[in-house]
């Protein structure tokens, strides 16, 4: 019974100390303030600390919210972010927060967020929006999963899936969308496809997308 019971200890043991629960998804202290500094030797996974004792109210605080943020043309959209590089405090907090104003008929365009689920609300208009699943019996399909939103809508976005949202109404629509990252990433997949630096080789995107050549320039010079 004893050299049994230390081979169950030793496995509990193994169990909580192996390399692969070597981590900590939470927070090891109250507050963590994100400092810009560019000689600090230690590198983490996030923002540098600055000293507790030096953080203040202003770290985490932010305003401007109420304004739609920097446009897009092309798409009829604009973005005004909220997340660590403009509110330190939420260095190891895992949030952040955008707000998105599409004009009618403005388009969010596919895009992924490797780092993060995203969950919308809709404050105004009416935004159909929706994500592609993988087809688990076929790879070379997806599920689509949309819904046509309105004021007071709420619509979660599993992490790294393919998704957009795009204006259905006819007036301009605004929409909150929170993030469980402090840098949530994004991956325009349009642009990221044809607009590439180096580019993709022709023959590749030809081949991929079952186009001829010529289509594919036109595409570059789109998306250039």
């Amino acid at each position: 019974m004893c050299g049994r019971g230390i081979i169950t200890t030793l496995a509990i043991l193994s169990f909580f100390f192996s390399p692969a629960y070597a981590y900590d998804l939470n927070p090891l202290q109250d507050i963590c303030v994100a400092i810009n500094d560019s000689k600090a030797s230690v590198l983490v996974n996030g923002k540098v600390c600055k000293d507790p004792k030096l953080a203040n109210a202003d770290d985490f605080f932010a305003s401007g919210l109420n304004v739609s943020g920097n446009a897009v043309p092309q798409f009829g959209f604009a973005v005004n972010i909220v997340d660590v590089n403009n509110m330190p405090g939420l260095n190891t907090l895992g949030i952040s927060i955008v707000r998105a104003d599409l004009e009618p008929q403005g388009l969010v365009p596919l895009h992924t967020h490797p780092r993060a689920s995203e969950l919308i609300t809709i404050l105004e208009g009416t935004v159909y929006a929706g994500f592609l699943a993988p087809d688990a019996p076929n790879v070379f399909k997806s599920r689509l999963f949309s819904k046509i939103m309105n004021p007071g809508d709420v619509f979660v976005i599993p992490q790294g899936l393919i998704h957009f949202q795009y204006n259905v109404g006819h007036k301009n629509a605004t929409l909150l969308a929170s993030f469980n990252s402090q840098n949530p990433g994004v991956v325009m997949i349009p642009s990221s496809i044809f607009a590439s630096d180096p580019p993709i080789l022709d023959d590749v995107l030809a081949k991929d997308f079952q186009l001829d050549k010529k289509v594919i320039k036109e595409l570059r010079k789109k998306f250039s």
